[in-house]
């Protein structure tokens, strides 16, 4: 289409009057409140200090509430950008995961297609089992919590994504036990790109739920299995025979 990119795929989450739309004009706009804000912080803390200890010591203390009131902002902002991208965080945990798991041991596969299943965005396979990694962006006032061992996103349940999630996991740990030979679990972890989290890590429905880093730690610490180099390359070679890869196209199908 005439007009769009094509280096971006075109997303709602750029066309006016999307929610990521709509954030973006908001923070805008108030752009001017928070320097106003910012101004006034520093302002007080220069003459507070001033009088307390010195002019030196309160021009130093100013800077640095300006720093962190700018830095306490740009970390709002920045923690929403997959989501105002119109993104679910895929890309982003790939990375995670190249600079932390795959340094220690693990396996990662992508974009693998689980028949019938759709797409499992990553596939961990590591000494401690393997994990299959689904990724999913909110907007920063969503509220993801749990209640009763259930998953609630704004106060409502998701039973059609926890289902979907864990029937992947059975799924892809059906195909790669039969290509293995030898039984392999699978455990469905959600990483959470924005949002409000209370406490997390959080289990409920079953499935793990926490930011990024925090996800991965967790991995890390709470392992399923004792599994040898040896054994994480075979299982790893199953995976890649049992789940072909996948498309762009079937990890947004299967969204």
């Amino acid at each position: 289409m005439f007009g769009s990119s094509i280096y971006l795929r075109d997303r709602p989450a750029f066309t006016g009057g999307s929610p990521q739309a709509v954030y973006e004009e908001l923070w805008q706009r108030g752009r001017k409140g928070r320097l106003r804000t910012r101004a006034f912080l520093a302002a007080a803390t220069l003459v507070l200090c001033g009088l307390l200890v010195n002019a030196v010591f309160g021009i130093v203390m100013a800077a640095a509430v300006a720093a962190a009131d700018a830095l306490v902002h740009w970390r709002i902002y920045n923690s929403s950008r997959v989501w105002r991208l119109g993104l679910r965080g895929q890309e982003r945990m790939d990375r995670f995961l190249r600079h932390t798991l795959e340094r220690r041991g693990h396996r990662v596969l992508h974009s693998r297609t689980v028949p019938e299943h759709g797409t499992a965005d990553e596939l961990v396979v590591g000494p401690g089992g393997v994990w299959l990694v689904h990724n999913e962006a909110w907007s920063p006032g969503a509220e993801v919590s749990q209640h009763g061992g259930r998953l609630f996103i704004d106060g409502r349940t998701q039973s059609k994504l926890v289902a979907a999630l864990t029937a992947r996991a059975e799924a892809a740990a059906a195909a790669i036990t039969r290509t293995a030979g030898t039984p392999v679990t699978v455990t469905p972890v959600l990483a959470v790109h924005g949002g409000k989290l209370a406490r997390t890590p959080f289990t409920a429905d079953g499935i793990v739920f926490a930011p990024p880093l925090k996800l991965i730690r967790w991995m890390r610490g709470n392992p399923t299995a004792d599994r040898s180099p040896e054994e994480v390359e075979a299982i790893t070679q199953a995976a890649v025979r049992a789940l072909p890869i996948g498309s762009s196209i079937s990890v947004q199908a299967a969204a």
